[in-house]
């Protein structure tokens, strides 16, 4: 389907100026007739994106598709529903995006394509339910199920935050801590200091004096570091490698498993009980793993052998990278023919050990910061110690 700049004439010959989508020229004169208007000039113009920039967050999302759910069960038609939502919106990307779909739907685009013409503002997985619903004609009943999900991960994201906020107060302090001692405190004691220093005391004057003259060159150096490393993160080698480190990763990567199982059950039962096949729903359900290397094993991997007839659980076990209890339960959902309540109840148990996995993923970062804040202060502290003896020893004589 194209988008159609044209020019035409009513029956009174006046002229009207407007934009259509079409199939082609016959679809775009055939939609205009309808509209009692004789196309006299077209041109095919590119999608308007330049104001649909705005991505919508989990929290935005779980708010749309609340509202959506609500207005469709009252009976308010898709059209007045996205107009009330554009017309709520504070937020000037956001009523700009809602209201270009908006518009779109209005002139006669389903919703999924006024969405999916828009990369990037919605999520993969909420442009594929939102197709699911209006094929099935249940557009209500999923819209109360992606408003599940996005309040549920926005719940999670807000947990993780949380967690990891006392963690980076915690390293900007040690790093202030170290950068204030060895600029501002230890010169004080520049003056105490002999020439016979001990080897602590020497090496701690040593530090001082480099940082002294370069403490922004290592700062703007660490920004550099952090940037080269953000950077290279989006590109695919990198990016691959390092999702598969955190995985294997000891201690860390169990956790983690945790946390992708929880959120790939509730993806796979919210598209499986929307009715897509089996194969759109694990490759969806992958993709919102945030995780390279598990969605490759599974588009390499489950994927292939679903196709070729296997089971889901029997493929799932084969990558070896969810717990052995959670394919154990799909195989059970599959032999029952109810393996979207069977995914739903794992989601709900590994959800909430989630929140577990999380206070302990913080819970081994937190005692490494501070046994290292402690070991910096007292090395410091022995380093000074014998200048201050030393230096009352010179005051008493």
């Amino acid at each position: 389907m194209a988008y159609y700049s044209y020019v035409a004439t009513d029956v009174n010959g006046s002229t009207v100026k407007g934009k259509e989508y079409a199939d082609d020229y016959l679809d775009l004169s055939e939609k205009l007739r309808q509209k009692n208007l004789f196309c006299t000039e077209y041109t095919e113009i590119e999608e308007k994106q330049a104001d649909a920039k705005y991505k919508f967050n989990t929290k935005d999302l779980a708010f749309i598709c609340r509202q959506l759910s609500s207005m469709l069960t009252a009976g308010i038609s898709l059209v007045r529903s996205l107009h009330i939502l554009y017309t709520q919106e504070e937020k000037k990307k956001a009523k700009a995006a809602l209201l270009e779909i908006y518009e779109d739907v209005q002139k006669g685009r389903s919703f999924s394509e006024a969405i999916q013409a828009r990369p990037g503002v919605f999520p993969l997985l909420f442009v594929s339910m939102v197709a699911a619903g209006e094929a099935s004609g249940n557009l209500d009943v999923i819209m109360t199920r992606v408003a599940d999900y996005y309040l549920n991960q926005n719940k999670i994201n807000n947990q993780i935050k949380g967690a990891i906020t006392y963690p980076i107060v915690l390293l900007f302090l040690l790093v202030a801590v170290f950068f204030g001692l060895f600029i501002f405190i230890m010169p004080m004691f520049r003056q105490l200091a002999g020439d016979d220093l001990p080897p602590l005391s020497a090496a701690m004057f040593a530090i001082s004096d480099f940082l002294i003259p370069y403490w922004w060159t290592i700062i703007l150096g660490v920004g550099v570091l952090v940037l080269v490393i953000h950077f290279l993160r989006k590109s695919p080698a990198f990016g691959l490698k390092f999702d598969e480190i955190k995985v294997k990763m000891p201690k860390v990567g169990p956790l983690l498993t945790i946390i992708y199982t929880g959120r790939f059950a509730r993806t796979m039962a919210n598209l499986y009980a929307s009715g897509l096949q089996m194969v759109d729903c694990i490759e969806k359900s992958a993709d919102t793993l945030n995780n390279q290397y598990i969605a490759n094993l599974f588009h390499d991997s489950v994927v292939e052998d679903v196709k070729h007839g296997e089971a889901l659980s029997a493929a799932i076990t084969k990558i070896g990278v969810f717990p052995g209890v959670f394919t154990s339960i799909i195989m059970v959902g599959e032999e029952s023919g109810a393996l979207d309540d069977i995914l739903n109840k794992s989601a709900d148990y590994y959800e909430d050990e989630s929140a577990t996995a999380i206070a302990k993923l913080v819970g081994l970062l937190e005692p490494v910061m501070i046994i290292f804040l402690g070991v910096m202060i007292g090395m410091i502290l022995a380093g000074i110690f014998p200048i201050l003896y030393g230096g009352m020893a010179n005051v008493g004589k």
